[in-house]
């Protein structure tokens, strides 16, 4: 079964890789670079994934925002938590804001439906999104390598051989689950700040 795995991930893991960070997945980022420790795949060639995956789902939104801004999924986004609040920082800090925007968990869509909304031009944003998602993804690609080597150290070449992939899985289903309880934390304080500001508006 371990074979089995072992083949999937050489086959599809990068693809993965892609996908998940099209999303708002750093999980699948830190397990790119975990096999990559493991030796399935070169290790530029996940952070290469992790990036493209990155610039792409960031780019994706921008050109939601920008495009197509009275379409009714687009609608729907703009009255997610946390998407006023991203309005105005682009606003006043626009730069700053699209080279941040992919680390805080959760605001990653409505940040790029929202610089799709704004006066941010597209070489601009192009540039800036493109750094953000090249560090982002050498950020958490080294993470899941750094693990790699430091789970080694700890239990010996033993699980490297036999226990790596099953132990990886775990590891980004543990990470995915606490991501989305972050996740879940801070919309939820959004929500709140955004009723409070309504409140205070009105």
């Amino acid at each position: 079964m371990t074979e089995a795995i072992h083949r999937l991930i050489e086959q599809y893991g990068l693809v993965a890789v892609f996908l998940g960070c099209v999303a708002e997945g750093e999980s699948a980022a830190i397990l790119g670079g975990f096999f990559a420790h493991q030796q399935i795949f070169v290790l530029w060639q996940a952070f290469l994934a992790a990036f493209l995956g990155a610039f792409a789902g960031d780019t994706f939104f921008f050109t939601l925002g920008r495009s197509f801004a009275d379409h009714p999924y687009v609608v729907g986004l703009r009255k997610r938590p946390g998407f006023r609040r991203a309005y105005r920082l682009l606003n006043t800090h626009p730069n700053i804001f699209v080279l941040t925007n992919r680390y805080v968990y959760g605001m990653r869509l409505v940040g790029g439906i929202a610089a799709g909304l704004s006066t941010v031009s597209v070489p601009r944003f192009v540039i800036l999104n493109a750094i953000s998602s090249a560090v982002w993804a050498a950020l958490f690609g080294t993470v899941g390598y750094v693990f790699g080597l430091g789970a080694e150290r700890m239990v010996g070449q033993a699980f490297a051989r036999h226990e790596r992939l099953l132990i990886a899985l775990a590891v980004g289903l543990g990470v995915a689950i606490l991501a989305w309880l972050v996740a879940h934390h801070f919309a939820r304080r959004e929500r709140v700040k955004d009723a409070s500001d309504d409140q205070a508006n009105r």
